[in-house]
């Protein structure tokens, strides 16, 4: 195995305790070369249950440490972040298949998460979950609280398997919940070394054993840990198959927190007075970096019909001169492979699917013959309408690859319209110099990130992130994040003798006397 970046062999992580987990359930492989074994392990629903009650033990200590204690424990492992960053960079490069500047970069938003997450001020998260008291009376007083919600369980994607996760533990731990952390099976190497980092800023300062658990497995553990019924949040970025399963599955539990993130089918429109070469670079870098597999890619091109011609030769032209090979060439790639052989399969089978129901592939993805990993190209398929209700474009489906699919449109208004025309709402970009068709547009997308001449895949840590519909449930992460990882409490205090006595009622000193 390749897990030289790891302090321990493939294990869970409960109660502080490091539980080794040999096998050969979950094995994890190197999508550039699948005959490197990355991480190798075995999963247990027992585990799950071990952890869970680590988690609950640990609770009521962590969450009576003031927050400025918790907080020194998040700059140790900030610190301990930016250290292994190229490690990690590494990891992440090896076992998701990313271009390494991509995996790269992702290691260096660990630390900076720790920053977004604790900075105060008029635009920070912790000035939303601050407490405030105010006079309602002489002799009354009124205070919101803030409090923890308890054990969180973590459930961690492939495709951004150390920055996700990262994004929902950091603000978790902060406001006081201890975390159950489930990362991908398809990247379990990495998931262990974020639990790792957390672990050890944990231990410096002495932290109650169960702040941070660590379980491995595949769907089954998923779907105990995410129903399990002393769970109190459930922080999940995934498919829109998994949300669902997920919410089906807390419908008994009206007050655990879900907050869902899963993909999205993300449009682009680009009008005549738009910047043609701005728009072009952004649609290509767009819809192939990551080889497709971000939950903002761009999967639609709307474009005019009076500059198409243009667009799509540029379009065209770009995505065919990708360079596409080996995250660890030494000359740098733009994409590497896709996560696995079914993923590859999926993008064949689509991009044949809209052929077969009327698209024209302008351009087909191949694999690379004198590669032995699961690399495929860009594809371009034109479709004649984006519309709800018909298998010929897609609009409902999210095809986690390097497959752009585009339209021409005659207006505004049926570019919207086609840019509205799916349930998924993630993402959603206009390119466009009409200051009445930007507002248009950012009162109408129907997508939870609106974009205006720049493309949708790229989202600022410091705004809120999330989607409409299919792709979420209206609780953003992102710089939002503390906002799901508490709740307000509303108290009143009488400190004077007054008490109201509403009409029909009667009380006498007598009786109490």
């Amino acid at each position: 195995m390749t897990t030289g970046a790891l302090r321990h062999s493939p294990s869970n992580l409960i109660g502080g305790q490091w539980v080794s987990v040999a096998g050969d359930e979950i094995v994890s492989t190197m999508p550039a070369h699948p005959d490197r074994v990355v991480w190798s392990g075995t999963g247990s629903v027992g585990a799950v249950e071990a952890a869970m009650h680590a988690a609950r033990s640990a609770l009521g200590e962590w969450a009576s440490w003031t927050m400025e204690r918790r907080i020194e424990v998040l700059r140790s492992y900030q610190e301990i972040a930016r250290a292994r960053a190229v490690e990690l960079g590494e990891l992440i490069s090896d076992e998701t298949g990313k271009a390494m500047w991509e995996s790269k970069a992702e290691a260096g938003l660990i630390a900076g998460k720790v920053d977004i997450t604790i900075e105060e001020g008029i635009h920070s998260g912790r000035q939303r979950v601050s407490g405030f008291d105010f006079q309602l009376n002489e002799t009354k007083n009124a205070r919101c609280s803030f409090h923890p919600h308890g054990v969180m369980a973590v459930v961690g994607p492939f495709n951004f398997p150390a920055h996700l996760p990262n994004g929902h533990i950091v603000p978790a731990l902060l406001m006081g919940n201890t975390v159950v952390f489930k990362p991908s099976e398809k990247t379990p190497a990495v998931g262990q070394m974020i639990a790792e980092m957390f672990d050890e800023a944990l231990r410096m300062h002495e932290a109650p054993a169960g702040v941070v658990n660590l379980v491995h497995g595949a769907a089954e553990e998923s779907r105990v840990l995410c129903g399990h019924h002393d769970v109190n949040g459930v922080l999940f970025t995934g498919s829109w198959d998994v949300g669902r399963k997920i919410q089906e599955a807390n419908l008994d539990y009206p007050g655990k927190i879900v907050a869902l993130e899963m993909g999205g089918n993300n449009p682009t429109i680009i009008m005549p007075d738009a910047d043609i070469y701005q728009a072009v670079v952004e649609v290509v870098r767009c819809a192939f970096n990551t080889t497709g597999q971000r939950c903002t890619s761009t999967r639609r091109l709307i474009v005019h019909e009076a500059i198409a011609d243009r667009v799509v030769t540029g379009v065209l032209k770009a995505a065919s001169n990708l360079l596409v090979g080996d995250p660890r060439s030494a000359n740098p790639v733009f994409m590497g492979p896709i996560i696995s052989e079914q993923a590859r399969n999926a993008v064949f089978a689509f991009e044949k699917r809209l052929a077969e129901t009327g698209g024209r592939v302008l351009l087909e993805s191949m694999g690379l013959p004198d590669h032995d990993g699961w690399y495929v190209t860009p594809s371009v398929v034109e479709v004649e309408r984006f519309a709800m209700g018909t298998d010929d474009c897609g609009c409902d489906e999210e095809l986690f690859g390097p497959l752009l699919r585009v339209c021409t449109v005659g207006s505004f208004d049926d570019a919207l319209e086609q840019a509205n025309a799916t349930r998924y709402g993630l993402s959603a970009s206009l390119f466009s110099a009409d200051e009445e068709h930007q507002r248009a547009f950012l009162a109408n997308a129907h997508a939870g990130c609106r974009n205006i001449n720049c493309g949708t895949a790229g989202a600022s840590s410091k705004l809120a992130f999330g989607g409409l519909g299919w792709s979420g449930n209206h609780r953003p992460a992102g710089a939002f994040s503390l906002d799901y990882c508490a709740y307000p409490v509303a108290s009143m205090t009488e400190t004077g003798d007054g008490c109201m006595i509403p009409t029909g009622m009667r009380v006498e000193w007598s009786w109490v006397d």
